[in-house]
């Protein structure tokens, strides 16, 4: 089987397809690794809507692709970055989500993103707003029943002057938490207002602070995710963590290292690429549980450059990537994201996403895929046929 696809010379190129689908399989919640995926939204392309409104979330899509991930023995991360949070979907679509979400699949491990996005940062006036902001949202989400991943905060790290600003902050967002939850550090390659976070600019200042609340309020903490994409201070971090307290990798580029670990630990997982690769990350961790490392490598590890070409620079548009493969593997019906999305990367991004998910397997019916693809190219006025 073969493709012409567009490469970044602006030439176009017969790919042949490898066509080998991994195999899926679930992997049991007993094993001592929690996995989530950080799940997309499918957007509603029939919607008369546009940036300045609501977003229109395809609900019987989007609940389905979290029973798709439930029954590979995956958690939840509801919510998050990967369903466009703070970039088409706003706090009230994703309460509705989370809502939905828990009514859906209320036996499933979901965990859903609490933070201070309905509070404009330029409206942040002080302290004081950041705290009733994340006391809302805390309220809001606990009362779905959903387990909190307690969200990185633009409003915060716009009036925080010190440290001890944040200390202050999460000290009082975590008393309002009823059971533990996940904090999360979000690098700025994620989101640019978030460069600082903590208080310092450099990590190891940064992580004396986030250690410091950890430690102070140990009860009130799961763990915490980190996405710096870099694997040396996600190490470094977890090595310090009290015993109690896990580590989530958030990093989309050395996930396979983190999570089978070395000989002083290992990370637990959370991670938006475990939304394209769902299926390979279920089966790889059916490996691990079993006591296959070699095998657990086997299946992850070849995913690394598909990861880092959708993760690439700018990262925070992800998310294109990874609503770009769910529609290729029949997961949804078109390419559409909210806010037109899709148009932010180039079409060579795309080719190079089709062609390495191919060569890893991550394809689950490559003739359906092809077909698909030629379709975005024809858009482009591109023949994909070879």
């Amino acid at each position: 089987m073969r493709i012409a696809i567009p490469s970044e010379s602006g030439r176009t190129e017969t790919y042949d397809l490898v066509a080998k689908p991994l195999s899926e399989g679930s992997f049991p919640r007993s094993f001592n690794r929690r996995v989530f995926s950080a799940a997309h939204v499918v957007a509603d392309p029939f919607a008369d809507a546009n940036p300045s409104r609501a977003a229109a979330v395809d609900w019987d899509a989007t609940l389905a692709f979290r029973r798709h991930l439930h029954g590979l023995g995956l958690g939840i991360a509801e919510a998050m970055d990967t369903a466009q949070r703070g970039m088409g979907l706003d706090w009230k679509g994703a309460l509705e989500l989370v809502r939905r979400t828990k009514a859906e699949l209320p036996d499933a491990l979901v965990f859903s993103g609490a933070g201070t996005d309905h509070l404009d940062p330029k409206d942040t006036r002080s302290l004081d707003d950041v705290d009733r902001a994340y006391a809302s949202q805390l309220e809001a989400v606990q009362g779905t029943g959903s387990d909190v991943i307690l969200m990185a905060s633009r409003a915060l790290s716009a009036v925080a002057k010190s440290p001890e600003d944040y200390v202050s902050a999460y000290r009082k967002a975590l008393a309002l938490c009823d059971r533990p939850v996940i904090l999360h550090w979000l690098g700025d390659m994620f989101d640019p207002a978030l460069a600082g976070y903590w208080g310092g600019r450099d990590f190891e200042t940064a992580m004396q602070t986030c250690l410091e609340i950890i430690s102070e309020n140990e009860s009130k903490v799961d763990g915490i995710k980190i996405s710096l994409l870099d694997k040396e201070k996600e190490i470094r971090m977890r090595r310090r963590l009290p015993s109690g307290v896990k580590m989530y990798t958030g990093d989309d580029f050395n996930y396979p290292e983190l999570i089978a670990g070395d000989h002083v630990g290992f990370s637990h997982a959370l991670l938006g690429i475990f939304d394209p690769l769902a299926g390979a990350a279920a089966f790889a961790m059916s490996r691990l549980a079993s006591g296959d490392t070699e095998g657990f490598h086997r299946v992850l590890d070849p995913t690394v450059p598909l990861a880092r070409t959708i993760f690439r620079s700018p990262t925070q548009y992800y998310k294109i990537g990874v609503v770009f493969l769910a529609w290729l593997n029949g997961f949804q019906d078109h390419f559409v994201m909210l806010n037109g999305h899709q148009a932010m990367r180039p079409l060579p991004y795309f080719s190079e996403v089709f062609r390495l998910a191919d060569q890893c397997g991550i394809l689950r019916d490559p003739e359906l895929a092809v077909d698909r693809f030629k379709r975005l190219l024809a858009v482009y006025g591109v023949d994909g046929s070879a």
